[in-house]
């Protein structure tokens, strides 16, 4: 079996998330990943355990990619970049739009060398819009999208209620439409032998990915289902994805309960009521098991409320191998997300650990432009190509 994107060769400019992830999953299909990354790194070189100087954000990001580090300040970078594009396939920059142009790395400037490049470029607001050049992460997304807003409508109205999500959801919606626009760019590019620009905004991206949106744009929240319930029982904490009245109704069919509501009482007593009483039904279950048996005579969904910290021992998890353990580069192995892709005639997962700052300066410079040493040698010399210490250049 083979990787389904063995033959492409990646530029990956990006940093922090919304552009690295969408390398990571590119080099997880197989894709020949490259990160550009600047002398200064990328700002999640300081996020997370490090080991091997390689702390875990960055590292969870940036697995089995390999790195050039590029100073873009200095005379004549840009003719190494432009030697690279050449060769590419794809290039992923996450900068403002006007950054590369500033670079002169801009889209219309690299489609005259390599008329066949797909560039993807994420962003806050979108190129071209009032708001292209406003500086954006995931959580001025949520707050401007409604997520933040919509995620505290139980809490009382006022700002101190409101809290961002607690993972970012803007970068890697954007991150996951880029890729679908990269990957139809290349079907496309089979045919017409021309290249792309995708310009993905994570505001849009993110509005494109609410299911929840047109209960917000027509007023209809009285429309849709009743939150799920979570109760905390004696063995764990769940989530039960039911409509209470539905649930309720199918627990005295199944005679598990009685409804202890009498005629005289108002709606809010009523509700107050059943509630006790499931809950008090709920106390008597001691194990998941009873509770289990109990969800599937119904054929109710339920779930436990999990620690994040102990997601390996979630069964699926462990069948299927969703975190895996890869070498950490210092002797042992460290814990990473494995690629979700599964083919049945072909290859994905996470292909090594992340890499140092220009650790593969030498050996890109030769495998993508044929270089020789010397060549690589002055590159160095002038600052142009930059490593960290413990990665010498070969």
């Amino acid at each position: 079996m083979e990787y389904p994107l063995k033959d492409l060769k990646v530029l990956d400019f990006s940093r922090v998330l919304a552009g690295p992830f969408a390398g990571r999953l590119l080099c997880d299909l197989g894709a020949d990943v490259v990160k550009v990354e600047p002398p200064e790194g990328d700002i999640t070189r300081y996020w997370g355990r490090s080991i091997a100087d390689i702390p875990g954000y960055y590292h969870q990001q940036n697995a089995g990619k390999r790195n050039i580090c590029v100073d873009l300040r200095t005379e004549n970078a840009r003719h190494l970049i432009y030697a690279l594009v050449e060769k590419a396939d794809i290039l992923i920059e996450n900068y403002r739009p006007d950054v590369m142009a500033r670079l002169s790395l801009d889209y219309a400037t690299l489609k005259e060398i390599n008329p066949g490049l797909i560039m993807l470029s994420i962003s806050g607001f979108g190129h071209n819009g009032p708001e292209s050049k406003r500086a954006a992460y995931a959580p001025v997304i949520h707050a401007e999208v409604g997520l933040i807003h919509r995620s505290s409508r139980k809490a009382a109205a006022d700002e101190h209620s409101f809290r961002d999500l607690p993972l970012s959801t803007a970068d890697t919606n954007a991150s996951l439409h880029g890729l679908i626009g990269v990957l139809s760019a290349i079907i496309l590019r089979q045919q017409t032998k021309r290249g792309q620009h995708i310009d993905i905004s994570m505001l849009d991206a993110t509005i494109a990915t609410d299911d929840q949106l047109h209960y917000d744009l027509e007023d209809s929240w009285n429309t849709g289902p009743i939150s799920n319930e979570i109760w905390t029982l004696p063995f764990a904490t769940v989530l039960i994805s039911s409509d209470f009245r539905i649930m309720f109704r199918l627990l005295c069919e199944n005679n598990h309960i009685t409804d202890p509501s009498l005629p005289e009482m108002d709606l809010a007593e009523k509700i107050a009521a059943r509630r006790t009483t499931v809950n008090s039904f709920f106390q008597t279950l001691q194990t998941a098991a009873s509770f289990d048996s109990i969800m599937k005579q119904m054929n109710m969904a339920w779930g436990l409320v999990r620690d994040p910290a102990e997601l390996r021992q979630q069964p699926t998890v462990q069948a299927r191998g969703t975190i895996i353990d890869i070498d950490d580069r210092a002797g042992g192995t460290r814990p990473i997300t494995q690629s979700p892709y599964r083919f049945s005639d072909a290859k994905s997962g996470v292909r090594g650990p992340a890499p140092h700052r220009g650790e593969h300066n030498a050996q890109i410079m030769q495998e993508w432009l044929s270089w020789n040493s010397d060549e690589i040698n002055a590159l160095h010399d002038k600052g142009i190509l930059v490593h960290d210490p413990q990665w010498q250049h070969h």
